[in-house]
């Protein structure tokens, strides 16, 4: 079972509120998607650290229901 757009984008917006979140169903299948996210969070952050905070917010559902999640992380 997959995780649907539309909860990865509620989760992530609970983390991160100010987030702009572009989300893409890659294979039609709810399990793997691509992501744009855009934050102020994300300020002064490596990407592996912004990667780190979307992952966290995700929680346990990145690698159960979500099996992949191509992220590009961006600076507000």
């Amino acid at each position: 079972m997959g995780l649907k757009l539309q909860e990865i984008e509620t989760l992530i917006k609970l983390a991160i509120p100010d987030a702009e979140i572009k989300i893409q169903d890659l294979a039609g299948d709810e399990n793997h998607y691509s992501a744009t996210i855009k934050s102020k969070i994300f300020v002064g952050k490596s990407k592996i650290e912004q990667h780190k905070i979307v992952y966290k917010a995700l929680g346990e559902k990145m690698g159960n229901e979500l099996h992949a999640l191509a992220l590009n992380t961006m600076e507000k």
